[in-house]
């Protein structure tokens, strides 16, 4: 068979704003195992590669595969369903897969498109590969774990059939690294930057189980980690193959275990590898050890989640952290000049007026580099979208809209209307501040000018949601 792995047109992720354009490590770790295993595979980033849909038609024409696997966030489900649309169009007797964090946890609404003949749920690498295995050997597709489909009795009645759940793969040092060269990897980017820029993944799974958080219920709460060896092979592969100099670990917590970031730092360093990186953290993980540590190998971006200013909220979350903690993490950062941008959730169910101006004073006061200003979003799979749900708090049900720019859960004192407007004055109060836009610029020059651009024309509603495509009228399922 022939394998094809799509990353459908123009999705958009959080990041987009801010000039932000990451390689889809999920589906280039499929391709890397697939092929591992003799199948002939190939990757179409039709998002990186800026396709229209009409050129993704024409696109998967000429490729002509058996399988199309297709992934999908809850804001890009309604374009993976049109990419799967037209790949049925175009190739009538193509296997069609959907995988993802939205089929995973919606399995049953996405298999209700006809355009998609089965779903992948968890980490499919291993999946995807005995799928394969199993077609090519006219197999019985009940005995593949972690697959969803439906079944046509003689009578004509479909019947959805659930496989077991398969358990992810426990050793992440078996999983051949991505396979980068299926990917376009000159069209990713980071804030807009000249760069030669790609992601990586040192680990999955993570204990915190903050409520609002998709990636935890997929990976799950026990951390899986890669070894220190195995991480910087792949940082030098990326240096020495594909001139890559700025690398963003997209872990849950890259910092979790101090003792490893703190040997991959030395291995680094060891090895003389030049590189720029940057990664996702807890602010309760850092101390100064640590973070000059990073710096001396290359560390020049810190992402932690601030949520918000009130205690009692962030207990809510399950986030574990104190407001003390916050602010010494981004003191200490401040000190050692390493960038930080600091994400807030505004408008979850218990936050009133007063504690989102305390959140918006609180962030100015962290003098991050950057601030990103979230609206509470409930994402499939989460305790918070069970929650909402359960409590009748979601008034969007169009996933096109879950982008964390769009509102769609209402607080006590805010309506939808009222949540986007006042997200629209966080960005402006914290971007168009005169001594911060010349501290930055000094610092990060033209690409800061772009950033902020793109960030106040977001904040006032100026450009495209190039998400909000979506023909059909999705609505929110039971969890």
């Amino acid at each position: 068979m022939k394998v094809t792995l799509v990353n459908p047109p123009q999705t958009a992720s959080k990041y987009k704003f801010m000039g932000v354009i990451a390689p889809p490590l999920g589906i280039a770790y499929m391709a890397s195992v697939l092929r591992e295993n003799g199948k002939e595979v190939d990757i179409l980033d039709a998002s990186a590669e800026d396709l229209t849909f009409s050129e993704y038609k024409e696109e998967i024409k000429r490729r002509n595969p058996d399988l199309v696997a297709i992934t999908a966030l809850t804001p890009t489900i309604g374009r993976a369903l049109e990419a799967a649309e037209i790949t049925k169009m175009v190739l009538p007797d193509c296997l069609v897969v959907m995988g993802g964090y939205h089929p995973t946890f919606n399995y049953e609404e996405t298999l209700q498109d006809e355009s998609v003949d089965m779903v992948i749920r968890g980490e499919g690498e291993y999946i995807l590969l005995d799928l394969v295995d199993t077609l090519e050997n006219d197999g019985n597709l009940r005995e593949v774990k972690g697959i969803v489909y439906q079944e046509e009795d003689e009578e004509g009645n479909k019947s959805t059939i659930i496989n077991e759940i398969a358990h992810p793969e426990p050793d992440l040092d078996k999983i051949p690294f991505p396979a980068f060269d299926l990917l376009p990897m000159d069209k990713y980017r980071l804030l807009d930057m000249d760069t030669h820029m790609t992601t990586m993944i040192t680990s999955r799974g993570c204990p915190m189980q903050c409520s609002f958080c998709s990636s935890a219920a997929m990976h799950g709460k026990f951390v899986r980690e890669r070894s220190v060896k195995n991480i910087v092979d792949e940082i030098e592969f990326l240096t020495t193959h594909y001139d890559i100099d700025t690398i963003a670990f997209m872990d849950d917590t890259f910092t979790l275990n101090k003792q490893k970031v703190m040997d991959i730092c030395d291995e680094i360093m060891n090895r003389n590898i030049k590189i720029w990186w940057g990664c996702t953290s807890r602010v309760d993980t850092l101390d100064e050890e640590v973070l000059q540590k990073m710096k001396d190998s290359g560390c020049i971006t810190i992402f932690m989640g601030v949520e918000s200013a009130d205690q009692q909220a962030l207990d809510n979350m399950n986030k574990n952290t104190t407001l003390e903690k916050i602010e010494t993490a981004f003191k200490v950062a401040r000190k050692l000049k390493i960038r930080t941008i600091a994400s807030v959730a505004l408008g979850m169910p218990g936050d009133t007026k007063e504690i989102m101006n305390k959140t918006i004073k609180f962030v100015h006061s962290l003098k991050p580099n950057y601030a990103i200003y979230s609206l509470a979003t409930p994402y499939p799979g989460t305790r918070f979208y069970q929650e909402s749900f359960e409590k009748n708090l979601i008034k969007v049900k169009d996933w096109s809209k879950y982008t964390l720019i769009s509102p769609i859960i209402e607080t006590v004192d805010f309506s939808l209307k009222d949540l986007r407007k006042i997200q629209a004055k966080a960005f402006i109060k914290f971007y168009l501040r005169p001594q911060y836009l010349l501290s930055q610029f000094a610092k990060d020059g033209p690409y800061f000018i772009k950033t902020v651009f793109g960030v106040i024309k977001t904040a006032l509603g100026k450009t495209p949601n190039t998400t909000d495509y979506n023909k059909r009228d999705i609505k929110a399922l039971e969890p």
